[in-house]
């Protein structure tokens, strides 16, 4: 987690950001002049937390999709080595390359052996680009798709962590079949032998999302945004302008709130107050205690039977008239 030396702020986090300078310039001149300024630094400590509740509580959609983006947010990696006692990191498509974009292997949730998948974003300029910005190639959704069909062959549950802009749209990728690996994901997913659980920690975009997206439960992190477009492409289509994509957010209905209203997930995983990236111990925590209790209602369920509500789930989704 960030120190306060160096964290970066949103614009509507800069009140936090006054009160965290201020308290710095205080504990400077505390260790200069030996005066004991704990009281006043514990007040001001005690007006961020406030100060975070009162940011958290009056978010508007194009901030929480702000604050999916935000550079010190935990990323898929960041959550496995939080939730699990030891991830074994597996490697490779076995048909073309390793995809860095996207991750996964075994690893142990209070003793219960889990295969996690996800994309991840990289944390620096340099692994963002090895990550190629959590974009994954078709190898990387074959890849996710191998590590499933191998926690199958070991009846062992599967958890995805999503977090994308979206499939990289290469010429390269399009040519090695980035739409057919999605669908086919999409596709065995469906008939996956055991229970899976997909949680949108971040950005949750498009057919990137969807090819490690379908499973029996989906949920949403709070302060995450989960739709077929992002705001600003959808206001570049809609009014050939970016400037509206605060209107794009609102109108798009992607907040995890609006997810859950029309039935696109099943549930909501809370944050620290102003969102993952103020405690990561605590956003892991969260997501930790929600999903051992899924995994094990899932797990009583006969295959056959999960299967079929999977397909029912699914083909519920949506609004339609019959004439």
């Amino acid at each position: 987690m960030p120190t306060d030396a160096n964290r970066q702020f949103l614009d509507f986090e800069k009140p936090i950001k006054d009160l965290i300078d201020e308290i710095v310039s205080m504990k400077n001149r505390q260790e200069k002049t030996k005066l004991d300024l704990s009281d006043s630094i514990t007040k001001l400590e005690k007006a961020i937390l406030d100060k975070r509740k009162e940011i958290t509580k009056g978010l508007t959609d194009w901030q929480r999709v702000q604050l999916s983006r935000h550079p010190d947010r935990p990323y898929t990696l960041k959550y496995i080595n939080k939730i699990t006692d030891d991830f074994i990191e597996l490697f490779g498509d076995r048909n073309v390359r390793d995809d860095k974009a996207m991750v996964g292997g075994f690893g142990s949730l209070c003793g219960e052996t889990v295969m996690f998948i996800g994309q991840q974003k990289g944390i620096n300029t340099k692994t963002r680009q090895m990550r190629n910005f959590g974009m994954a190639n078709p190898e990387g959704y074959r890849k996710a798709l191998r590590l499933m069909k191998l926690a199958e062959k070991f009846n062992k549950p599967i958890v995805t962590l999503i977090d994308t802009i979206g499939a990289y749209p290469g010429l390269e990728a399009e040519e090695r079949g980035q739409g057919e690996a999605i669908a086919r994901n999409i596709y065995e997913m469906m008939r996956l032998k055991v229970p899976v659980i997909c949680v949108i920690i971040g950005e949750g975009a498009s057919g990137g999302a969807l090819g490690i997206g379908a499973g029996d439960r989906v949920y949403m992190m709070e302060n995450t945004w989960y739709s077929v477009i992002s705001p600003e492409s959808c206001s570049s289509i809609l009014w050939r302008s970016w400037d509206k994509k605060e209107i794009a957010a609102t109108q798009l209905r992607l907040t995890a709130a609006d997810n859950l209203r029309y039935g696109i997930i099943d549930g909501i995983i809370s944050e620290p107050d102003g969102g993952a990236h103020w405690d990561y111990d605590l956003a892991a925590k969260n997501l930790k205690d929600f999903l051992i209790p899924v995994i094990k209602e899932l797990k009583a369920i006969p295959a056959e039977q999960r299967i079929n509500n999977r397909i029912v789930k699914y083909g519920k989704m949506g609004f339609w008239d019959e004439v």
